[in-house]
């Protein structure tokens, strides 16, 4: 069962994010703090494609998600030798068909995130408490312009880092020569890995609440690496963000 709680912690913490970050950018989000010079244009762009909706989901319905995915969950042990080295401490599964109520929620998550059809399977993700998600980038081979999650269980901090769009844009013949893993049909296991360094460039930490949705698409989904940071490394704005285990439900839509 989940653990129901006000909350009263993360709204201290989004007030005082609000208020720092205010300060420190002409672009006003209590959710996302930006690092490095970022150039004007870019920033207002990826103000638009990088979005978080805090309480996208109710408590009721976080639990009737959860409850749904746990009994296949608890079935599968948490894996820590991923083949492409993008996930650390992670079980993960793919889900089509969803109890009534949960589909309606899914349903939202199309009308608010995507401008036409989802992806038919929805992609379950179980982050261990002690888990990491590396930077990376999903490849465009299986997955389209927009990614969209549900956070359940747990608040967590995403960090994006600009990189060169040109390494990932995979054109045709980057495709046929890309090199493949025996186990390269896992479920969405297909990343890339473009280089991207922080003190080279600039970049973006999200906090993302438990209940919350974010909605990453073109500049974000293409120009920027992708991260959730491990719980030692779990810091917004200077305040440490605990970090538990996290179960994403998420969102992608057709190449």
């Amino acid at each position: 069962m989940i653990i129901l709680n006000k909350g009263s912690l993360l709204r201290q913490i989004l007030r005082r994010c609000h208020n720092e970050v205010a300060a420190c950018s002409k672009v006003s989000s209590p959710l996302t703090a930006f690092f490095g010079k970022w150039p004007e244009a870019e920033q207002q762009e990826f103000v638009q494609h990088m979005r978080i909706i805090p309480d996208f989901i109710s408590e009721a319905e976080e639990q009737q998600l959860h409850e749904e995915v746990e009994p296949y969950m608890n079935r599968l042990r948490y894996e820590f030798d991923h083949w492409d080295d993008a996930i650390h401490g992670f079980r993960e599964t793919e889900r089509k068909k969803w109890y009534p109520h949960n589909r309606d929620v899914l349903e939202r998550v199309r009308q608010v995130a995507f401008d036409g059809a989802i992806m038919p399977y929805i992609h379950v993700l179980d982050l261990a408490a002690d888990g990491v998600i590396k930077p990376h980038v999903d490849s465009t081979r299986y997955c389209g312009t927009t990614i969209s999650g549900i956070s359940l269980l747990s608040d967590s901090v995403m960090r994006l880092v600009r990189t060169d769009a040109q390494k990932y844009q995979q054109p045709s013949t980057e495709i046929a020569t890309e090199a493949k893993s025996p186990d390269s049909d896992a479920v969405y296991g297909h990343r890339r890995f473009p280089e991207a360094f922080l003190e080279d460039g600039f970049y973006a930490d999200l906090l993302l609440p438990r209940r919350s949705l974010y909605i990453m698409c073109h500049t974000a989904r293409y120009n920027f690496t992708h991260e959730i940071l491990a719980k030692e490394q779990s810091v917004f704005l200077g305040t440490p963000i605990p970090k538990a285990r996290r179960i994403s439900i998420i969102c992608r839509n057709d190449p």
